[in-house]
């Protein structure tokens, strides 16, 4: 966590490992060092940001009925409030990024880059280049460069670019920003996924977030994270 000058005031290292078992999974925590309020004195998260980080890598307890299944899937936060729902929409918003997210004031549909009427706002652009060591297809999505003041009512996403495998067509990486005024919340992030393979799985690899946001009655809140996933294993179904 950040203050106003960009210093770190608070921050959190650690080394977990998920466990899966039964369709259940639990995180242990194998190392974890803090500085600063991270934490409150009775070790909850002092800031929203920490919560949502979170939510994303951390089980709280035994969680249970998860899939590892993204594409195509319909996530639906209408039975969901507070922190919950929030924590919802992060994950759609950094899984399955470009589609719309249902329940965000002032936003609705201008998250949704496939949709008809995006074409208004948005260029598409395709390329080949090499990434981390691989020759891959890029599709780029940014704003035209014309809009004028609908710029500032319609844009949500600044740029998206997806790294295609060329050979195999599948997800290499993914960098995302966004940023957007409401008057009662603003924010402006930036998002960075890699993606791996593990057997015949694409996992993510690292994930790297920097963001600065307000909510009217919250405190600003500007946070760098980079979270690094390994060591993958697959559950033993005959057990």
């Amino acid at each position: 966590m950040l203050d106003k000058k960009g210093k770190t005031k608070a921050s959190l290292n650690s080394k977990t490992k998920q466990v899966r078992k039964d369709g259940c999974r639990t995180t242990e925590i194998v190392e974890e060092t803090t500085t600063g309020d991270f934490y409150n004195n009775k070790h909850q998260y002092n800031y929203t940001t920490a919560e949502m980080y979170a939510s994303l890598f951390f089980a709280k307890g035994k969680v249970c009925g998860e899939d590892n299944i993204v594409k195509g899937k319909q996530v639906n936060t209408t039975d969901k409030k507070g922190m919950e729902k929030h924590k919802e929409q992060l994950k759609m918003l950094f899984f399955n990024p470009g589609k719309k997210i249902s329940g965000i004031p002032f936003i609705g549909n201008k998250l949704d880059l496939y949709d008809d009427n995006a074409a208004k706002y948005y260029d598409y652009t395709i390329d080949i280049v090499e990434h981390l060591g691989k020759t891959c297809y890029t599709f780029s999505i940014a704003p035209k460069q014309d809009l004028g003041w609908l710029k500032d009512n319609n844009i949500v996403v600044d740029e998206m670019i997806t790294w295609f495998d060329y050979n195999t067509l599948e997800v290499v990486a993914r960098n995302y920003s966004l940023s957007y005024s409401a008057g009662v919340y603003d924010f402006n992030v930036s998002m960075e996924v890699e993606i791996g393979k593990f057997n015949d799985l694409l996992v993510p690899k690292t994930l790297r977030y920097k963001g600065d946001w307000s909510v009217i009655l919250k405190k600003r809140e500007k946070a760098i994270f980079t979270a690094t996933l390994f060591d993958f294993t697959k559950e033993d179904s005959s057990k």
